[in-house]
């Protein structure tokens, strides 16, 4: 049975950044900033407040290119195909597989390139596992991680 990582959590204005980059992303305070969920990007899949599923690429981290060590631990999920306005709206999301460290990068065509290529194996790897076998999020604090088989 595959096994995921699930947080659940309300979706807060971040520094926008990701959208300058043309990825606007979701972002959900982490209660964990010590990492117990090792920083890195993973493909996975939200639910929004309506049921709905969409396929995702989520950084988990403190997004080196701009803060080094020193950021803030969050979740941020850029929703593929997805606009619209998520801002207070309360996600759960399921980490399904991890695709690679976090990385500084040394420009920001270099983020632009990798974030692309994250994407297409989100893409990917969402294809081949739907939303409709997620395993129950159940419930937890907001901003937990939790560990959930399928």
């Amino acid at each position: 049975m595959p096994e995921y990582f699930v947080v659940r959590g309300t979706v807060e204005s971040g520094d926008k950044r990701g959208r300058e980059l043309g990825f606007p992303t979701a972002n959900i305070a982490l209660r964990d900033q010590d990492g117990s969920l090792g920083d890195g990007v993973w493909a996975g899949w939200v639910r929004r407040a309506d049921g709905t599923h969409v396929p995702a690429a989520i950084s988990v981290g403190r997004r080196p290119t701009y803060y080094g060590a020193d950021g803030y631990r969050l979740l941020e999920a850029h929703l593929l195909d997805f606009t619209g306005d998520l801002y207070g709206e309360t996600l759960a999301v399921w980490l399904g597989t991890h695709l690679r460290q976090q990385e500084k990068y040394a420009s920001a065509e270099d983020l632009i390139t990798a974030l692309k290529n994250d994407i297409a194996a989100a893409t990917q790897w969402t294809a081949g596992h739907p939303a409709a076998s997620l395993p129950a999020p159940g419930e937890s604090p907001l901003g937990e991680v939790r560990r959930v088989a399928g």
